[in-house]
């Protein structure tokens, strides 16, 4: 999708689409018309799905924890897989079904049967789209139905095209341990949040040191201990400012990018003896899902196309630099554990390759 208005109309469309799931409200991606079981309530199934036969779409990684993905759909654990709807498969019986965290408390039946899947691409963007919208990746789901808004699987990309980010705002900011700084705030036309940029010192001739920092309410405004998230932020400002000149790069990319909510069920399965890999694939979501094009986008408009990254994650390197970001130097970023965290630090360490 070259034309740029074509490219708005589509991120626009998305934009409402994403209204709409959160809404609990119907809406169609392609062949498929698609009812979120998050925000649902059995009305509203009612009035989709009257005839009581609309199968239920699911990610092969929680299907798995139902027996139903087979191994190669498993290694893949947000690809989509359709379950029968059986006559006992009500409302609750479908919330049992989607959200992993419930199961202690809310034993499945089964046993349950996967269908062929029909309109792959449509129900892959399915599932991708309730990641965008930060929610739980099921649905009921209808051939025939109809939705609020209508989409196509492509006009995902749209929405989320790092190079529609633009500067919307800048202004002096002094920080603790950073007094000589200036913030700089990114969005794009329909996006609900803002990414921002705190620049520390003066530009000097050399790449500056840069910290990709996700963005963690519990961590960085709760000071959770769960995580090493909130160290790492002050952490970061204190040794960018150390060397004279740097960004912090503050991406609204919650818990990996699956959302805050998303997250939160993450902590609830991790409470059930589930490490942060196996709780994120249990939900349904990819082990990392954040898109670092668009860190690569911010750096881009900043004018700063070669820097020395502080980090212990190779996969940063390698998402700035397949958007055409030079990493000139990898600069690690170690902080001691605690109690809360030491499990959390091994998984990174041996699950997800981080440098530590």
């Amino acid at each position: 999708m070259s034309d740029p208005a074509a490219r708005t109309d589509a991120a626009r469309n998305v934009a409402r689409a994403i209204d709409a799931l959160r809404r609990g409200w119907p809406i169609r991606i392609g062949e498929l018309a698609l009812l979120p079981i998050e925000t649902s309530d059995p009305l509203r199934l009612a009035a989709f799905d009257p005839a009581e036969a609309a199968p239920v779409l699911l990610s092969a990684g929680r299907a798995e924890t139902l027996k139903l993905a087979n191994q190669k759909d498993a290694a893949i654990p947000d690809a989509p897989v359709l379950v029968d709807r059986a006559p006992w498969v009500d409302f609750a019986a479908a919330t049992a079904l989607a959200d992993p965290q419930l199961d202690l408390a809310t034993p499945l039946k089964g046993p349950f049967r996967a269908l062929p899947l029909v309109a792959a691409d449509d129900a892959a963007a399915a599932l991708r789209l309730a990641r965008v919208a930060g929610m739980l990746p099921a649905f009921f789901v209808l051939p025939d139905g109809a939705g609020e808004v209508a989409i196509a699987a492509g006009d995902i990309d749209a929405h989320e095209d790092a190079l529609r980010l633009w500067i919307a705002a800048r202004a002096r900011l002094p920080v603790a341990h950073a007094e000589d700084a200036e913030i700089v705030a990114f969005r794009t036309p329909e996006g609900p949040g803002e990414h921002v940029a705190l620049l520390i010192g003066a530009p000097n001739g050399q790449p500056p040191l840069v910290r990709l920092h996700s963005e963690c309410l519990t961590g960085d405004a709760l000071g959770s201990l769960k995580c090493d998230c909130g160290p790492q932020l002050d952490a970061a400002i204190k040794a960018i400012a150390a060397s004279g000149w740097g960004i912090l790069l503050y991406l609204r990319q919650e818990g990996r990018g699956i959302g805050l909510v998303n997250k939160l069920r993450a902590y609830a399965l991790q409470d059930q003896g589930f490490d942060t890999v196996d709780a994120n694939t249990r939900l349904g979501f990819a082990i990392d899902a954040r898109d670092f094009g668009v860190a690569a986008r911010m750096l881009d408009l900043l004018g700063q196309r070669a820097v020395r990254l502080l980090t212990n994650n190779p996969n940063k390197v390698a998402g700035l630099e397949g958007r055409g970001i030079t990493v000139v130097e990898r600069v690690p970023h170690f902080l001691p554990t605690n109690p809360h965290n030491e499990q959390y630090l091994a998984t990174k360490r041996d699950r997800t390759g981080h440098q530590l």
